[in-house]
């Protein structure tokens, strides 16, 4: 198989649109609406205005020479209200889009929730409501029977950790909730979601994950790495590969839960067939045992986000760092591949998503150096034989940064948000370039 060259977005950030042929609120247009949640208390309502604009995007990646593209669908624009009859006018959308894909020869990879739950299946209790799962399993079919016969590349959930433990610990994600139990039932709907999705969906399905790779400060630490990849990585790998949850997970968050909302059988209809596991890689962090507070970018502030590690922290290092405040560490994508090959594999794996943000500049040279200090890692990984298959730079253009509004700019692309206007930043073409020397 060609190695996949491609670039990703998310619906709530690029599409704009949100009242149009008859989507309905999600909880990031709730959240976004609610005082104090976003930076400048910007919304996702305009974005990139895509919902308009997507044939000349898809012109635009064209011109780069994209392979393949990610993108994700709407679930309140498909399926209003997360419930009842699909909604054509949304699915028309996503057809033309996909159509417009393969005319230019750009293989669609569709990610089926990228954090926009409808907010009316929230307000019934959101993730840590088991019944959501079944919702989106419903909503998956909703949208294989409109697009299967043109796509063959499914993700069924981003980031299912932040949609966890940022949405429902911390609170800092919509839908900005703040409860540890909640958050660890919320990740086992997911992981169940998941599972109940998959069957449903015809060709090569996978998950993106946004696995955490941690170092200790010192040999003493160790512990800290442990409680961390379990509540950051294997809280889903165990399940989605290998059909159980960790021991040291359960025994780490007995405190905060019982875990009772895992019922008879879950288990077994989390752990489905997988063609592949998508890996986002933004940085890595060093940790130490504590007795303070988490603290740092990454951990996100807040006990909450990692129930069973209250007392790890960050230490931070001298190394630089992108304009989210990561530090700019290319190693950690090469150990994180390497590990789970070895540990979970043989799995294809794909980078589903990795960049970095950059204040406002066309010619971005510090983003082409992170692209290509990445770029050499996953060359070095393939070979060594780790099955890469595709790397999607994220994100295609600049959008809305989820609580930190459009002050935080990932784009090889820049959006004039004026204007709309679309502008090649220098490491599009660099982008465009590496593709074609490849």
């Amino acid at each position: 198989m060609t190695f996949l060259w491609g670039a990703a977005t998310a619906a709530y950030q690029i599409e704009g649109a949100a009242n149009v042929d008859g989507r309905t609120p999600s909880i990031w247009d709730t959240f976004s609406h609610t005082p104090g949640k976003v930076v400048r208390g910007e919304t996702g309502d305009v974005a990139c205005d895509h919902y308009h604009r997507s044939a000349d995007d898809v012109r635009l990646m064209s011109k780069l020479g994209l392979g393949a593209y990610r993108f994700s669908v709407s679930w309140p624009r498909v399926q209003p209200g997360g419930s009842g009859p699909a909604n054509q006018r949304g699915l028309d959308f996503y057809s033309r889009l996909v159509d417009d894909l393969l005319a230019q020869n750009i293989t669609p990879f569709v990610t089926l929730y990228h954090w926009d739950l409808p907010q009316e299946l929230e307000d019934a209790g959101g993730w840590p409501a088991r019944d959501t799962a079944f919702r989106f399993a419903e909503y998956a079919s909703i949208v294989h029977d409109a697009l299967g016969d043109r796509v063959q590349n499914w993700i069924t959930l981003n980031e299912p950790w932040c949609s966890a433990f940022l949405g429902y610990g911390s609170g800092q994600h919509a839908p900005g909730r703040s409860n540890g139990a909640d958050a660890l039932a919320a990740a086992h709907h997911l992981n169940l979601a998941h599972g109940l999705a998959v069957p449903r969906l015809s060709g090569s399905v996978g998950i993106s994950l946004n696995l955490h790779e941690f170092l200790p400060e010192s040999p003493s630490d160790a512990d800290a790495v442990r409680r961390l990849d379990a509540v950051g990585n294997r809280i889903f790998l165990d399940p989605l590969l290998r059909g159980n949850y960790p021991a040291d997970l359960l025994d780490d968050t007995s405190g905060v839960t019982d875990w009772s909302f895992v019922q008879d059988g879950d288990l077994a209809l989390i752990k489905q067939p997988m063609s592949f596991l998508g890996m986002n890689y933004y940085t890595r962090a060093l940790v130490k045992l504590g007795d303070k507070p988490q603290d740092g970018e990454g951990l996100h502030h807040l006990p909450t986000s990692w129930p069973g590690s209250e007392h790890v922290t960050v230490v931070e290092r001298d190394l630089p760092r992108t304009d989210m405040g990561w530090e700019i560490d290319p190693e950690g994508l090469l150990v994180q591949l390497r590990w789970v090959n070895e540990k979970y594999g043989p799995l294809p794996l794909y980078i589903t998503e990795n960049g970095a943000a950059y204040p406002e500049a066309v010619d971005d040279q510090e983003r082409i150096a992170y692209l290509d200090s990445h770029l050499k890692v996953c060359d070095q990984a393939r070979a060594e034989g780790v099955p890469l298959k595709g790397y999607f730079l994220w994100s295609l253009m600049d959008n809305f940064e989820w609580a930190w509004g459009y002050s935080k700019r990932f784009g090889i692309v820049h959006v004039d948000y004026d204007s709309q206007a679309r502008t090649l930043k220098a490491s599009a073409h660099w982008y465009a370039e590496r593709i074609r020397s490849a």
